[in-house]
């Protein structure tokens, strides 16, 4: 009895043995590839809104009541920064508006990019600026630009221009200022709100629905209140409204990181120069209130050294750590700031 009891296990036990460990391999195949996609789903997809609200001094932001950017630093950080390059070196460069985008997208400073004013401008394309960056990554990626002033686009960063890189934007809100027909029944200050309005507008449609994967937001009405009003309640009720738009913005990242959980949205908000000291109306000089600006995000991972603040040109390579770009070499050599993303830290647009 005992050898047959042996021989019946030797046929039926070793083979229930052989399903259950063919059964037990299969399991690990499953459980292994499970992981495999909880670790691809679990990497998130980086995106980068940029958003530049133009000539709003620091002391006023900080003065004013603005929900949508305290929305938006509620888990970042609201930290001042500064343009206009160093005083006295070559880098020292006019506290005017082309020449902050200029700054702040090719991340060097006006003796490199060559935009010292804001027309009769001759950009030195072999800078290269973020979009270009963004389109040579190995998979192009998604890009979009909404803009109240068309050169911008078509000036400053040479949109279709070979030289310039060529065609770089999926998406594009701008042309309106050069359109007579748009809102032409109102004066020049409420006419360029109105195209801001429309602006953003589209700009939060498109992040809504599309998502791109970088995009630039520049909105200009706090400029022009602060030529014509300078300091005082018109430049206040200004800044209010551009936080409204701020926070237009804002909310659409947040929708559209509700529905696509695995994006991770590093959204900075900033302005290009600050105002004079005497009354609010002029910049372009190098007073420390004209130098001093300001940057506004929801990254929890941005590290501000105490004793240094930020520059303007600190901005581009934030980007590029945080869309873990890869850039040739000659391009990075050129840059003149530094990243304040961390990588290790996280995003999160909730």
């Amino acid at each position: 009895m005992q050898s047959r009891r042996s021989a019946l296990w030797g046929r039926s036990g070793w083979g229930t043995l052989l399903s259950a460990l063919v059964l037990t391999m299969g399991m690990l195949t499953v459980l292994n590839t499970m992981a495999e996609d909880s670790n691809v789903s679990a990497e998130r997809v980086p995106k980068t809104l940029l958003v530049i609200v133009d000539g709003i001094p620091t002391d006023v932001i900080e003065r004013v009541k603005t929900p949508g950017l305290d929305a938006l630093t509620a888990r970042g950080t609201f930290n001042h920064a500064y343009v206009g390059g160093q005083i006295g070196e070559v880098t020292e460069s006019p506290t005017i508006s082309a020449v902050g985008y200029m700054s702040l997208l090719t991340g060097t400073w006006s003796n490199k990019h060559n935009v010292r004013a804001n027309y009769d401008l001759t950009p030195n394309y072999a800078y290269w600026d973020i979009f270009r960056v963004a389109k040579q990554q190995d998979t192009p990626l998604i890009t979009g630009l909404f803009s109240t002033w068309t050169d911008n686009r078509t000036v400053l960063l040479g949109d279709g221009l070979v030289q310039a890189g060529g065609d770089k934007f999926d998406f594009v809100a701008d042309g309106f200022d050069k359109d007579p027909a748009f809102k032409s029944d109102l004066d020049e200050l409420e006419r360029i709100k109105a195209i801001d309005a429309e602006v953003t507008r589209r700009a939060a449609e498109t992040i809504t629905q599309e998502g791109p994967d970088l995009s630039w937001v520049y909105l200009q009405h706090t400029d022009d209140v602060g030529h014509l009003s300078g300091d005082g309640p018109a430049m206040d009720r200004a800044v209010r409204w551009i936080d409204a738009r701020v926070a237009e913005l804002w909310s659409a990242v947040q929708a559209r990181q509700a529905e696509h959980t695995a994006e991770d949205w590093l959204v900075l908000v900033t302005t290009d120069h600050g105002r004079s000291r005497e009354d609010g109306k002029h910049h372009g000089g190098q007073s420390l209130r004209e130098r001093t600006t300001w940057i506004a995000t929801n990254a929890r991972s941005v590290e501000f050294d105490p004793t240094t603040p930020p520059a303007i040109v600190d901005i581009f390579p934030s980007v590029v750590t945080h869309m873990n770009f890869k850039i040739p070499t000659y391009v990075s050599r050129q840059l003149e700031g530094r990243s304040l993303i961390h990588k290790e830290g996280s995003l999160d647009a909730k």
